[in-house]
């Protein structure tokens, strides 16, 4: 099952770095050595097994980008799953930016009408803290109006910090077959078990793709430095020439268990009771990776 993926955007944006830092493993400041995008690059990335995603991260440069909607349009545009566009937050051209999105608006409409937009306003860090919400909002407002008919979801990102993981897992919920079919799963597995929350990754990326809060957390920004920090610990990892299989958190007020779900899915178990034993916690999720696996195979199917 292929599903393609356009990454659009002015030169120098930031589309490569933040594509290299999930689906390639790069450290934000291995991006630093990477060039730019000449004309169309396509990949293809394994998600979930049998999904795979078909990346085309097309060059933000004025003649290429022209070039897209003169003659280019027809390949670039058709059976388009999702847009994503990216804005960076200090363009000093930001009318010439949205008018290049508005084209890439009217390509979608005519040729790939039901694709979903996402726009990333990237480089966030470089706004002062006390300014990022006014600047996001200010922004978003404007992408919402230009985008009508069409519906626009907006993400603030950055590679150096954990937003970029929360964008891109919303971006892949999208893409997930049977989704519904996982998040009724893990309620009833958090239900069995007395779980206060558990959350499903993609293995390879370690972006949320689902997940089940039973008990409420006043971090809501939780499931995005956890990805961020366990994608780099496996990064750390790879580096010694070790390999991430599983890991185990415990203190006073909980125990946080991650393990192999399936093939294509870490799992991460969190229980209010530090004395659970793990033997037994485990146990259910060994127990419960058959049930996962079917919902994988049945929604490769579909």
């Amino acid at each position: 099952m292929r599903k393609k993926v356009l990454l659009m955007g002015k030169s120098g944006g930031g589309k490569t770095s933040m594509r290299s830092i999930i689906f390639a493993n790069y450290s934000a400041k291995d991006t630093r050595r990477l060039g730019a995008t000449m004309d169309v690059e396509q990949s293809y990335v394994r998600f979930l097994g049998n999904l795979i995603l078909n990346l085309w991260d097309c060059g933000g440069q004025e003649a290429f980008m022209e070039c897209y909607f003169a003659t280019q349009k027809d390949n670039i545009f058709k059976n388009v799953e999702v847009l994503i566009y990216v804005f960076d937050v200090q363009s000093s051209e930001l009318d010439k930016d949205l008018h290049y999105y508005q084209s890439c608006l009217e390509s979608i409409l005519q040729h790939s009408c039901n694709a979903k937009i996402f726009c990333l306003i990237h480089k966030m860090d470089l706004i002062p803290d006390e300014m990022r919400s006014t600047v996001f909002t200010q922004r978003e407002k404007i992408l919402n109006d230009i985008s009508k008919p069409l519906q626009c979801s907006c993400f603030r990102t950055s590679i150096w910090d954990e937003t970029l993981y929360k964008a891109w897992s919303q971006i892949v919920y999208q893409l997930v077959p049977n989704v519904k079919g996982l998040e009724k799963t893990l309620e009833n597995f958090a239900g069995i078990i007395d779980a206060d929350e558990i959350l499903l990754f993609e293995k390879a990326t370690f972006l949320v793709i689902s997940h089940c809060t039973r008990k409420e957390h006043h971090d809501t920004r939780r499931f995005e430095k956890i990805s961020d920090i366990i994608k780099q610990f496996k990064l750390s990892c790879s580096k010694l020439a070790a390999a991430f299989q599983s890991m185990e958190v415990r203190n006073s007020t909980f125990a946080c268990f991650i393990e192999l779900c399936t093939p294509n899915t870490y799992v991460m178990v969190v229980i209010s009771d530090p004395t659970i034993s793990s033997e037994v916690t485990l146990m259910n999720i060994r127990n419960a990776r058959k049930v996962f696996e079917k919902l994988e195979r049945e929604g490769a199917r579909s």
